[in-house]
């Protein structure tokens, strides 16, 4: 007899844990921010790489017509590729380029810069990654195209840069009015 219970005990508790497993499969499981943000949050503030001091996001911003926000990592393989994009974007004049080093050690960020070259007009410190969070980054490489006068994402590359997405910013950079 307390076969026979253990035994039912058992197939309802298997029947319990197969009923909420198959009411799991109707849910989505892959995370996706509610929304792309199409206005960068300016009052985000965080220590900046090589003076060590905090600044906001938005002083950043105004010092151009765009602003071009790149999440990346010293670690990041993708970000090595596409670093060399970054340094021609660097060569146009109404252009920001302003880096979020994301999860790395300064050091480490560091030592990237100097072998590769720096095409950032300021670099801010990401150590836990919740700037890149609230900027809606799903990971490293992401790059956000911001106008300056509205603070909106007119563009944003998810993935390192290449030729298609380089011509894309050079033509929105240099055709659109603001």
């Amino acid at each position: 007899m307390i076969k026979n219970i253990k035994f039912i005990i058992i197939i309802l508790f298997g029947l319990f844990l197969f009923l909420v497993f198959l009411k799991g499969l109707d849910k989505p499981n892959s995370y996706s921010p509610n929304s792309i943000l199409n206005q960068i949050e300016t009052k985000l503030t965080a220590r900046t790489l090589y003076k060590n001091k905090e600044i906001s996001l938005g002083e950043l911003i105004d010092k151009n017509n765009f602003s071009l926000i790149n999440v990346w990592a010293s670690w990041c393989l993708p970000c090595r590729n596409e670093h060399s994009y970054l340094i021609n974007l660097q060569k146009i004049n109404n252009i920001n380029i302003i880096g979020i080093n994301y999860k790395d050690k300064e050091i480490n960020a560091k030592k990237f810069l100097k072998d590769l070259g720096n095409p950032y007009s300021e670099i801010l410190i990401d150590p836990d990654g919740t700037i890149s969070i609230e900027l809606g980054a799903y990971g490293v490489p992401e790059t956000y195209l911001v106008n300056r006068k509205t603070n909106e994402v007119i563009k944003k590359f998810i993935g390192p840069l290449d030729d298609l997405k380089f011509k894309e910013i050079v033509k929105i950079v240099n055709n659109e009015k603001i």
